[in-house]
């Protein structure tokens, strides 16, 4: 019996409410009776490991696993620093701040990555949402095609500028040639960064955490080995002392040896990532015949990550501006008679202040992650919806994360370093980054939510706004003009990201986010 056209407007009017197109492939209309799905119905999600989950599930699925991920790879840093720190006394405080700023190039690296990575990300989780697996794939080896020519183009940029980049930064002569040795060593690591940081961010498109995490962790064992085996390093922590029966001496060795253990590392990882998105994982697997190049998929990719890139580049180079402005801060003995150490000072605070927005990082990753595939469902929301609940989630735990960097400042430093300056300054430069963590975690899961559903436009203009309009003015006008020093300048960058923050949660709650097309 033929359905009435009524029944057929009626049909039509029941999928658009539930977030759907009478013209979707998924759609019954015109074919045969409708099957009231409740999955459907709702504009729930119809492919990956979140299909069927509800969305607290769905949040502790995607952020667990993300944390406990980046916290592996915010152990590498750590571990770099903490070998740095335990080199003989006479070269340790140099060796501190040249791998500190060489540390902040490997920033750059992950900007760098994660600019390809989420234009791949966002793609895939829009095709989970809407059930398009082959839309997903295609996203998948496109991104990791172009993961290791970005990889190796991004290696040459940094050999390449490590020496200006020392000299910039007015280290100490040792403190330029430990800086020129561990970054010009890491370049060789950077192409396996690379495919390991875009897998990871495609396979969080799709749901799958559980993966990228169990790489980081095989990752950090290995730095953790080959970095302390071939520096030569005894390492003397929490009154224990664990001597290197590495027969490499720590003066010749020192510096490059930590780098060459996270390249090895990073190889280690990129073989790991290579591997499982070979075997695939729910409803997202890489074929050999998607690594051919496909000029229409690369475009939006690049579409989603240009600005992302650029946005990623903006905060990078403001804050080698700032490492510029602590060198002067240093050169004129403001707030310290020490004339080196600052950069090290700043470089502990922020390894320190890693481990804090970690879990910000993880809810904002599994708000991009999940409201993009709300999205892809159609359904605008329950996108709204995880952001905001992933966005609460954060500002609890980086609230308590604030609450001990500010009573326990000088024994989260002493872990790293017993240098005096550091333990001046460091506990300082912490408790103003706890004073305002609530405005960071603000920033950091918003942003990251809005990122994840391609939103990266308006994140590239409050982030450039940000940083050159406010950062930079405020960071020199307490660190230098007022005399606060180092410690001042962690003020001013702090206030920055409490007004970041309010400017990215206005977006959020005007903005028009929901009705972008990747």
């Amino acid at each position: 019996m033929r359905a009435s056209p009524s029944d057929n407007t009626a049909r039509a009017e029941k999928f658009i409410a539930a977030g759907l197109s009478p013209e979707d492939p998924m759609s019954a209309l015109g074919a045969t009776e409708i099957v009231d799905a409740p999955a459907q119905e709702a504009g729930q999600i119809r492919a990956g490991r979140l299909a069927g989950k509800t969305m607290q599930e769905a949040i502790w699925i995607l952020a667990i696993p993300i944390l406990l991920q980046q916290t592996m790879a915010a152990g590498v840093g750590f571990v770099d620093k903490l070998i740095a720190g335990n080199l003989p006394h006479e070269i340790a405080r140099s060796a501190m701040d040249g791998v500190g700023l060489g540390s902040f190039v490997g920033w750059f690296i992950g900007i760098a990555m994660a600019g390809l990575g989420v234009g791949g990300q966002v793609i895939i989780a829009r095709s989970m949402g809407s059930g398009e697996r082959g839309e997903g794939e295609r996203a998948l080896g496109q991104s990791m095609l172009l993961s290791l020519a970005w990889g190796v183009l991004v290696a040459l940029v940094m050999a390449l500028i490590a020496e200006p980049l020392a000299r910039f930064s007015n280290l100490s002569p040792e403190g330029s040639a430990a800086c020129v040795t561990y970054v010009q060593t890491l370049a060789w690591g950077i192409p396996f960064s690379g495919v390991m940081m875009v897998g990871a961010m495609c396979l969080h498109g799709a749901g799958e955490t559980h993966k990228p995490f169990q790489i980081a962790v095989w990752v950090n064992v290995v730095n953790c080995i080959a970095a302390w085996l071939l520096s030569g390093v005894t390492i003397s922590a929490l009154g224990a002392e664990i001597p290197n029966p590495s027969p490499t001496d720590p003066y010749t060795w020192g510096v490059f040896g930590i780098a060459l253990g996270s390249v090895i590392s990073y190889a280690f990882g990129a073989w790991m990532t290579i591997r499982v998105l070979r075997r695939g994982v729910q409803d997202l697997k890489l074929h050999a015949s998607a690594l051919r190049f496909d000029p229409v998929m690369t475009k939006r990719i690049a579409i989603v990550g240009i600005p992302n890139f650029f946005e990623g580049l903006a905060m990078w180079s403001v804050n080698l501006f700032i490492l510029g402005i602590i060198g002067e801060v240093a050169s004129r003995g403001i707030g310290t008679e020490a004339k080196d150490g600052l950069v090290g000072a700043h470089i502990i605070t922020v390894q320190w202040e890693a481990f804090s927005f970690l879990p910000g990082f993880a809810m904002g990753t599994a708000a991009g992650a999940l409201a993009g595939q709300y999205l892809g469902a159609g359904n605008a929301r329950l996108a709204r919806e995880a952001i905001w609940r992933c966005t609460f989630i954060g500002m609890a735990i980086m609230v308590s994360a604030g609450v001990i960097f500010m009573l326990f400042g000088r024994a989260l430093c002493s872990v790293i370093s017993d240098d005096p300056i550091h333990l001046a300054l460091v506990p300082q430069c912490l408790f103003a980054s706890g004073a305002l963590q609530v405005f960071f975690a603000l920033a950091m899961v918003v942003r990251n939510g809005l990122r994840g559903v391609g939103d990266t436009k308006w994140i590239l203009g409050i982030t450039v706004f940000g940083c050159y309009a406010i950062r930079l003015p405020l960071a020199w006008y307490f660190g230098i003009s007022l005399s606060c020093g180092l410690v001042g300048i962690w003020w001013a960058l702090m206030l920055e990201i409490a007004v970041r923050g309010m400017l990215f949660l206005a977006r959020f709650r005007y903005g028009a986010w929901e009705k972008l097309r990747v």
